[in-house]
């Protein structure tokens, strides 16, 4: 009887822990979007993007150096 007993308060202990991370994680905005991640990466804007150099090109080659070699 006291080993059910324990197993009872153990579950009980565990459930309410795992209620109060789940609540944490709500607060936290940890389930604000899980749509956008996946879709970000096929965006033409954002951070990832490589400055234009204003020398030449978007690699930074001078607009004439492609066909004129010595």
């Amino acid at each position: 009887m006291a080993t059910t007993v324990l197993l009872i308060v153990v579950s009980l202990v565990l459930g309410a822990a795992a209620w109060l991370l789940f609540l944490w994680a709500v607060k936290s905005d940890q389930y604000d979007d899980v749509e956008r991640p996946k879709h970000r990466m096929l965006d033409d804007e954002g951070e990832n993007r490589k400055p234009e150099d204003p020398r030449g090109g978007p690699d930074g080659e001078s607009p004439g150096k492609e066909g004129n070699a010595p």
